[in-house]
Parts: C-alpha cells; sequence; structure tokens
C-alpha cells in the first residue's frame, strides 16, 4: 500500500500521480479526510489519558491530606474521563480500520518515467526482435489447437471432462516439451537465483501482501473449508517468504526463482482469448523474484528483463518488449514491461512476461524491511518479479514458429538436451 505519512505530507503531489492512472480519486480523498478526523480524535484521546493521570494523582494527594471527599470528586472526574478516553479510543480504532481498508484499495503510485496513456493501446513498444511478417509459411499459420490435438500433444476434450472448460492437459510428447521448458527455465537462471518450492496453498494475508486481495478475489481460487487460497502466480508465496523479518542490507539483492502451479478463475474472460493454450485456468510457471533496496531497484529490474526476453530469444522466437503505461499499470505495479511472443498459428502477440518493479507498495503490506549498513533504524524493502517461463503462451508460439511443413515440430537447440531429440 502507499504510505499514509506520504498522503500526509504531500497530499497534491500524491494525487497527481494516482490521476496518471486515470482512476476514480474518491477513496484518496476518503483516506485524506479519515487520516484527519483520525489525529484529531486521538488528539482528544491522548489529552484525556493526560488528564486521567494527572487527576489519579490529585487522588492520592488529596486522600493523604485527608481531604476524602474532593478525593472522591475528583476520582469519579478521573473515571468519567477515562471512559471517554475508552470511546475516542474505539472511535480511533474504528477510523484507522477504514483507512487500512481504503488504502488496500489505492494502487500503487506509477514511476515518473512510465509513459502516460489510458489503457494497453497507449503502451509503447521499446523494441521488435526476429519477427519477419511474411517470414511464416503456411504450415505455421495453423492453430495450435488444431494440429497439436490431432498429433495428440494437446487434449483440452479430455481436459474439460476432468476440470471443466478453460483446463488444458498436455500428453506424451507435447507434455514432456512442457517439462522440459520449466527445466530450462529454472536452469538458465540458476547462476543466481536460489530455488525455492513453496507452497501454493496460502492464508488471506499473503495474497493481501502482493495486491491479489481485495481487489482480484474473483479472479482467485478460494478453498473456503480451509480459508486457504490457490496461488495465481509463485510471486505471491515468495513475496512473503521474509515477511516479519530484518534483512541485512549485505543480503540484498535476494534472489529467488520457484517452478509451481499457478490457479487463475479469469472471471470475465469467457469468449476472450480462451481457444487452446491462450488463457487457462491452470498452467506452470518458473517465476524470478528480487527483494533489493530502493538504489538496487532500478539495476534489477533491468536484470529480470534481460533474462526474461533471453529465455524467448533462446527458444528461437519472434518477441517484442512493451512499456505499460501509467493507466495500464497493474494495482500493486510501479513500473512494468512486458514481453510478448509471436504466435504465427494464432496470429497474436501473447503476454507470457510481466517484468514488474513494486517499489515499496507490496513490502509495505507484507512487512518486509531491512537494515541498512551503519544505521540502527530499519526501512521497507522493495520488491520486482517477472516470468521467466510461462509454460501455455510459451508452448503454444513453440510448436506453430518452429512447424514444419510435413507437420513435425523442430525442438529448439536450447531444448534438445532435456529432451534427447531434435523434433516432436
Amino acid at each position: 500500500m502507499i504510505d499514509l505519512r506520504l498522503v500526509r505530507a504531500s497530499y497534491p503531489a500524491v494525487r497527481a500521480k494516482l490521476a496518471r492512472r486515470g482512476i476514480d480519486l474518491s477513496e484518496l480523498e476518503q483516506v485524506a479526510a479519515l487520516d484527519e478526523q483520525h489525529r484529531d480524535i486521538t488528539t482528544r484521546r491522548d489529552a484525556l489519558r493526560h488528564s486521567v493521570k494527572e487527576l489519579s494523582r490529585q487522588v492520592g494527594r488529596l486522600k493523604r491530606e485527608g481531604r476524602d471527599a474532593q478525593a472522591e470528586a475528583t476520582a469519579a472526574e478521573s473515571r468519567m474521563q477515562g471512559e471517554q478516553a475508552k470511546e475516542l479510543a474505539a472511535q480511533a480504532d474504528s477510523v484507522a480500520a477504514q483507512i487500512d481498508e481504503l488504502l488496500l484499495r489505492i494502487p500503487n503510485l506509477p514511476a515518473a518515467d512510465a509513459p502516460d496513456g489510458a489503457d494497453e493501446s497507449h503502451n509503447p513498444v521499446l523494441r521488435v526482435e526476429n519477427f519477419d511478417p511474411g517470414g511464416y509459411g503456411d504450415h505455421q499459420r495453423v492453430p495450435h489447437w488444431e494440429f497439436a490435438v490431432e498429433a495428440g500433444w494437446l487434449d483440452m476434450e479430455r481436459a474439460a471432462k476432468l476440470s471443466g472448460s478453460m483446463f488444458a492437459m498436455l500428453r506424451g510428447p507435447g507434455a514432456s516439451l512442457a517439462r522440459a521448458m520449466v527445466q530450462f527455465g529454472l536452469d538458465r537462471n540458476a547462476d543466481r537465483y536460489e530455488e525455492i518450492r513453496p507452497p501454493t496453498l496460502v492464508h488471506s494475508q499473503v495474497m493481501v501482501s502482493t495486491g491479489q486481495l481485495p481487489k482480484f478475489a474473483d479472479d482467485a481460487y478460494w478453498l473456503e473449508r480451509d480459508d486457504l487460497w490457490a496461488i495465481p502466480t509463485a510471486e505471491v508465496p515468495l513475496t512473503s517468504l521474509a515477511s516479519g523479518e530484518i534483512l541485512e542490507e549485505a543480503d540484498l539483492p535476494m534472489r529467488m526463482m520457484a517452478h509451481t502451479a499457478c490457479y487463475r478463475r479469469e472471471a470475465g474472460a469467457a469468449g476472450r482469448d480462451t481457444r487452446g493454450l491462450l488463457r487457462v485456468h491452470e498452467f506452470d510457471k518458473v517465476e524470478i523474484l528480487a527483494y533489493a533496496t530502493p538504489e538496487q531497484a532500478p539495476a534489477v529490474h533491468a536484470e529480470i528483463l534481460e533474462r526474461a526476453e533471453g529465455a524467448v530469444a533462446d527458444l528461437g522466437l519472434a518477441y517484442r518488449i512493451v512499456d505499460i503505461c501509467a493507466g495500464d499499470l497493474g494495482q500493486s505495479h510501479h513500473r512494468s514491461w512486458d514481453v510478448e511472443v509471436y504466435s504465427p498459428g494464432a496470429d497474436q502477440w501473447l503476454e507470457v512476461s510481466s517484468v514488474s518493479w513494486y517499489s515499496d507498495y507490496q513490502a509495505r503490506r507484507a512487512n518486509l524491511r531491512y537494515r541498512p549498513a551503519g544505521e540502527k533504524g530499519t526501512r521497507i524493502l522493495h520488491t520486482l518479479n517477472g516470468s521467466a517461463l510461462a509454460v501455455p503462451r510459451v508452448w503454444a508460439a513453440l510448436v506453430e514458429t518452429h512447424r514444419r511443413p510435413d507437420g513435425s515440430v523442430a525442438i529448439p537447440e536450447a531444448l534438445r538436451p532435456y529432451l534427447g531429440r531434435d523434433t516432436l
């Protein structure tokens, strides 16, 4: 969440930054009004508490002087003021809870260098790599949901029988290819990122920490009986890994990666890019994530982008880097770039990695802190992450791009050691 002290000290600047997102600012206005109310209540509460302490001292003095009647009257006044202080304390807690609830809904402040724009149509394309729109043959223009199903690599029908629509099942060589892609995604980042296998069911607070809750509750799977949530990405558990701890600056940046299944209800997505593997409820993904100081964060952000685009380049895919404008940034995002691969069969650019810097927004929610070298106090961390390899869409683009006229698929050289073959 954004820092309430920043709202208090620099309200016009915070308002101007959030206005770049094109959002309704009424909740921010409510926060400012409630914060003023909260400070007024706490000032009166504290004055009463101070008065109660002073009256208690007077009661003791009056009793020692034998002035019992006056002591009793003063004690009664002390009790009355004590009750008033309790009422004000309850009011303060109620207002503070309202402020917290609103702050959980207000998005992060966009970075100054995030481009202006209202929605995805205003996102600048920074560069396009390996793309020749006239260089694809007819055999590559066949969508994967046709030829991969026919080949037995993708079974949407039986997946739907087991779990419903928008679930997919990979079989035989198709499943082997997906497993190879996961291992490739882990291995190419193992030089700097610690592999972690976190739980894929987490508490509500863990979802709150990354901004998934409360805003995106309808897009997530909730196990009501145990009050646990199925993670939409490994970003969720990795972000909260050091929650409540104090890290040393010397240990930063702290880099992590994880391969997990991911679960998304995709509420409202019916009929929109739902064919084949373009949009599914369950999928495998390798995520890379880092904790950093504010000073380290820009370099780490660039590093994660380099690794995300390097993976799709090594797989021989056409891709582009898209700069996300202020109006299209996600709830928690401060600055983001998307890596999109070209799927010739679907004839679409598919987002396969959102490389994001969250400033201190997630860390404040998750209570992630570090101790700067030579200082006694602590500061809030910055968090960053990106998909190192998201299987479904990369799988789809790969089999379409590398499909041959005879219907076989050439395995990219980077994956051959994992499969022990050069064709699918």
